[in-house]
């Protein structure tokens, strides 16, 4: 298989679970796009203040880039929150994306977030929802599915892409 798949969506939906699952699903390696910030990011995001979009062009350049590696690798599943159409449009400029949206509530969400340990704090998740664009086009997911029925529905669906 050689493709590329980028779970999105707001923070705390659970990208991270299910694309760990798929990629495993898959046989793909995963990865995280948390792990590609700057470090001046990670710091500004820790100290509750939300990204600009002008801090994170260098960042989705450099997945688009790696997007790239890894397509010529056999494919990747990569989460990322590629919240506005313009932030997907920059991961695909190089290579065509299969996208997967994680969509759910602000209550839920939020109720999930306050139970983790992440540098993105709970209370910052409002201006996710203030930034998102859902996307009108991929694979659109309820967050409340269980991860093994949204492995199955993606694997599915692309198995026909």
């Amino acid at each position: 298989m050689n493709k590329l798949i980028i779970i999105m969506g707001v923070s705390g939906c659970g990208k991270t679970t299910v694309g760990e699952a798929l990629a495993k699903a898959l046989a793909l390696p995963f990865y995280d796009a948390d792990d590609y910030h700057p470090k001046a990011n990670i710091e500004k995001m820790r100290s509750g203040t939300s990204l600009t979009d002008i801090d994170r062009r260098p960042w989705l350049e450099i997945l688009a880039k790696n997007l790239v590696t890894w397509k010529s690798d056999g494919g990747a599943v990569l989460a990322c929150s590629a919240l506005k159409e313009d932030y997907r449009n920059q991961l695909q400029q190089y290579e065509k994306v299969n996208w997967v949206y994680l969509a759910g509530d602000f209550k839920t969400i939020h109720h999930r977030m306050k139970h983790r340990a992440h540098f993105m704090k709970a209370n910052m998740l409002q201006s996710q929802f203030d930034t998102l664009e859902p996307p009108n086009y991929g694979i659109q997911l309820q967050v409340s599915l269980p991860v093994r029925e949204m492995v199955h529905k993606i694997t599915d669906i692309l198995s026909y892409a």
